[in-house]
């Protein structure tokens, strides 16, 4: 089954805010990009915390019907890469999302208004 990318986006989300994720952003790449329609950047305070994270979007991801293509990172827990597809989430520790700034990178598109 599949899940269209503003649903998986609102999972994504809302996991990422369940487990406390910090400044939390959601960046719109339809017109940008062909790599996926949404990423979401966020961060959390321990590897812990970013294994939580992580661990809770690939939850509610699976929980809907969605389908994860990939997770690089979980073992360190420094910067975890969510490939669901038409949504990527990236959940860094808060060094290395300080460190590598990818919001800069990706400064053409649209931040995505969440309420």
């Amino acid at each position: 089954m599949s899940v269209q990318s503003s649903k998986l986006l609102e999972l994504a989300l809302k996991a990422v805010e369940d487990k406390k994720a910090m400044n939390v952003v959601a960046l719109d790449l339809r017109n940008v990009s062909p790599i996926s329609d949404y990423f979401i950047i966020c961060h959390g305070n321990s590897d812990t915390q970013v294994q939580a994270i992580a661990t809770e979007v690939r939850k509610v991801v699976h929980e809907a019907g969605g389908m994860i293509r990939g997770i690089e990172g979980m073992d360190a827990a420094r910067w975890v890469l969510m490939d669901l597809g038409d949504v990527v989430v990236h959940v860094f520790h808060r060094d290395e999302r300080e460190y590598y700034n990818i919001e800069r990178l990706w400064s053409d598109a649209k931040v995505v208004e969440t309420v």
